[in-house]
């Protein structure tokens, strides 16, 4: 992974910007995922706890497992905040994250999808303070973090 691909003002960019963000994980969480199920909702049956299939969108989001995975999400997007000049030192961590996703049946284009439901909660939560600088700035990391994610995709064996 690239820290170099961040600047310094970046950086600083995206690390207030979080600090607005990150006290409310599960609301924020929340809006990052209903986002995403609204963009694509084939996505929802991905998400089974207990062999029990979701019959809606807000069915999932109330559900206690699928709230440790919106806390686990935003972790994810602590840990790259707060390792920006050092993102290579996430690089075995998000390629493991790869592989478990490809396991799960989540496909490379869902990422994108991600992407956008992310850059809609961050300009959600943040308003008119999401300027272009920002939206760029995040769209950045985020492509870090995938890029090294896909890594770990490309590595596992097909049907892992």
């Amino acid at each position: 992974m690239e820290s170099a691909a961040l600047s310094g003002a970046q950086r600083a960019l995206i690390r207030q910007s979080w600090r607005r963000v990150r006290g409310q994980p599960e609301r924020h969480g929340a809006l990052l995922f209903r986002r995403l199920f609204e963009l694509d909702p084939d996505l929802l049956p991905l998400f089974q706890y207990n062999c029990k299939q979701f019959a809606s969108p807000e069915e999932c989001l109330s559900a206690p497992e699928f709230l440790d995975h919106i806390r686990k999400v935003m972790l994810v997007i602590d840990a790259a905040v707060n390792h920006l000049e050092d993102l290579p030192c996430l690089e075995e961590y998000l390629c493991s994250l790869g592989k478990k996703h490809q396991a799960v049946g989540v496909k490379v284009a869902s990422f994108s999808t991600v992407g956008e439901s992310l850059l809609y909660m961050l300009e959600s939560c943040l308003g008119a303070a999401f300027c272009p600088a920002v939206r760029e700035a995040w769209t950045l990391l985020y492509e870090a973090v995938v890029k090294a994610m896909r890594r770990g995709w490309d590595a596992a064996p097909a049907g892992l």
